[in-house]
């Protein structure tokens, strides 16, 4: 499945920041078991290209998980990505040599951007989604108001959270869970308690639309 198929069965993104090889399949296994499919290993996690290796390398067979990069820097990153089997690539900025070189790689493309302009400049390097950050700050609204010219699917990332989730999927196409979901030394209980919440706010949201 691609993308943006796993991003309509459960619009959430899973960002793993710290996680480290030992106990990626475990975590994949509880948020797999928990509906959502969509994991995002920042490459400031130790040992973050070897996580995401063994992660593509048990769940990519099939169609049950997709996993990639987070914090892409730079075009090397996203070819250390690439080689790993992660499948899309993940910035906080808008970098279009990242952009290009992501698509060379043949993964999916979502920079971060903060205005117009670097949405724009985004998608004319080839961006397939855009990552708004940080979210939270700017709301809902803000987001209504760019789509009236940007038609790339947007996710929300930053400051989105049980409370808010609801509000940005109604005009966002996902949004990124950091710490509310995972962080390190959270039990695999309470990751799959996280994981559940979520799903199940961002499933109500989706019937309502």
């Amino acid at each position: 499945m691609t993308f943006s198929e796993h991003a309509e069965h459960c619009p959430v993104v899973a960002i793993l920041r710290g996680i480290t090889p030992d106990e990626i399949l475990e975590v994949c296994e509880v948020l797999r078991k928990s509906g959502i499919r969509l994991l995002e290993v920042p490459l400031n996690s130790p040992d973050a290209v070897e996580s995401i290796r063994r992660a593509a390398e048990k769940y990519h067979s099939g169609d049950e998980l997709l996993v990639g990069a987070g914090t892409v820097l730079s075009p090397e990153d996203a070819r250390r990505v690439a080689g790993a089997g992660g499948k899309f690539i993940i910035s906080p900025d808008t970098n279009p040599e990242v952009i290009r070189e992501t698509k060379l790689q043949r993964l999916v493309s979502i920079p971060g951007f903060f205005t117009a302009t670097e949405a724009f400049t985004a998608l004319r390097a080839g961006a397939d989604y855009l990552k708004l950050f940080p979210a939270g700050a700017l709301g809902p609204g803000y987001v209504k108001d760019l789509k009236a010219v940007i038609k790339a699917p947007i996710l929300a990332v930053g400051g989105v959270g049980e409370s808010n989730i609801g509000t940005f999927l109604a005009v966002c196409a996902g949004a990124g869970i950091g710490s509310a979901l995972y962080k390190p030394g959270k039990s695999l209980a309470e990751i799959g308690q996280a994981a559940e919440t979520f799903r199940l706010a961002a499933e109500k949201r989706l019937a309502g639309k």
